[in-house]
């Protein structure tokens, strides 16, 4: 089991910026990868950032070069910082971890979601 407590959503205005941190239960070393996703009014949660294990970073292409997405394995964290945000970036942001299950099989947990509003 693992435990995900988000925090640092609010409401900015367009071009403002925020930092979203994730705390997980137990060390993120033994995450096969933890990641942002963010689900916007009447739509499907979508992936924002991932990071990897071996700290590898990918990103949705609506947010390249304004997201970065980094982890602190001594506290256990990882956050989001959120540059150049636009009305588009508006919905509820999730923190995920992705654990290894087994041989070829893998557990998603969900910490609770924080709202980010961006008022344009």
């Amino acid at each position: 089991q693992v435990q995900l407590v988000e925090s640092g959503g609010g409401l900015v205005q367009a071009g403002g910026s925020l930092r979203l941190s994730c705390a997980a239960s137990r060390s993120i070393f033994s995450m096969n990868a933890m990641g942002w996703y963010r689900q916007a009014p009447g739509k499907q949660r979508e992936l924002v950032a991932i990071i990897t294990s071996g700290g590898s970073t990918n990103y949705a292409d609506s947010v390249k070069g304004r997201f970065t997405i980094s982890r602190d394995t001594a506290k256990n964290t990882v956050s989001l910082q959120m540059n150049s945000l636009k009305s588009e970036d508006t919905g509820v942001y999730y923190c995920n971890a992705n654990v290894l299950a087994g041989y070829l099989s893998t557990v998603d947990y969900w910490g609770q979601g924080t709202q980010v509003t961006v008022s344009s």
